[in-house]
């Protein structure tokens, strides 16, 4: 029986009841929470994200009993009763665990595995697609440079790409605080700091920090060009 955090999303077909088209919202309480991620062009994504004691136990049955059963068991209010009946109305919905991917080698011979498959990050890291397309330039930029020598080709792709991908990985803890505040201690500190955010000046002055940090530079770091 394994713990950790699973999660469910869909992209709703309208905005969230009592809201504007363009605007998102966030519910969060040790171990669950539920996002609404807003668009300039189109309606908000939707995410649960909670922990479990028992991953397993999550696909015994259809999805949204798991979900429901990690939101209640109290009875739900009406913005969240919204929600979880939109995702399950969804034409096409995700639910899964959430885990990281670490693998000893990326490639064996000819075959080389990329993205997901090498190296997950996770969604609280939130460089699942942007990993994936740096990981796949990189891997063209060192055939290039070495046409006739496939296997330095690929351990020089691996040397270039897993320092960045290891940044990546090491940032989805923080990232999952404010996403699934594991208890009261990290609700709180999350709370706090949502607080600080939304302060005149202080905010501000917060997101320089956090955008200037080591893992947002991290972020923007071009692999290709190292």
């Amino acid at each position: 029986m394994s713990k950790g955090p699973a999660g469910a999303g869909t992209v709703l077909d309208g905005p969230v009841d009592g809201f504007g088209l363009h605007e998102g919202l966030v519910l969060a309480e040790p171990g669950r929470s539920v996002w609404a991620f807003p668009f300039a062009d189109r309606a908000p994504s939707l995410l649960f994200s909670y922990r479990t004691s028992d991953i397993d136990a999550e696909f015994r049955r259809p999805p949204i009993e798991s979900i429901r059963a990690a939101y209640g068991p109290e009875p739900t209010g009406p913005l969240l009763e919204g929600l979880l009946t939109r995702y399950e109305q969804a034409p096409d919905a995700l639910f899964d665990s959430v885990q990281q991917v670490k693998m000893p080698l990326w490639h064996r011979g000819r075959v080389v595995l990329i993205g997901e498959s090498a190296w997950c990050v996770t969604l609280y890291a939130g460089m699942g697609a942007s990993s994936g397309m740096a990981g796949g330039e990189l891997l063209g930029t060192m055939l290039q440079r070495h046409p006739a020598d496939l296997p330095a080709a690929l351990r020089a792709w691996e040397a270039r790409m897993r320092p960045f991908i290891h940044l990546q990985q090491e940032s989805a803890l923080p990232g999952r605080r404010i996403f699934t505040p594991h208890d009261r201690k990290e609700h709180l500190l999350r709370a706090g700091m949502m607080r600080l955010m939304r302060m005149p000046g202080v905010g501000k002055a917060m997101g320089r920090r956090m955008f200037n940090n080591k893992d947002m530079r991290a972020k923007n770091l071009d692999v290709a060009a190292l």
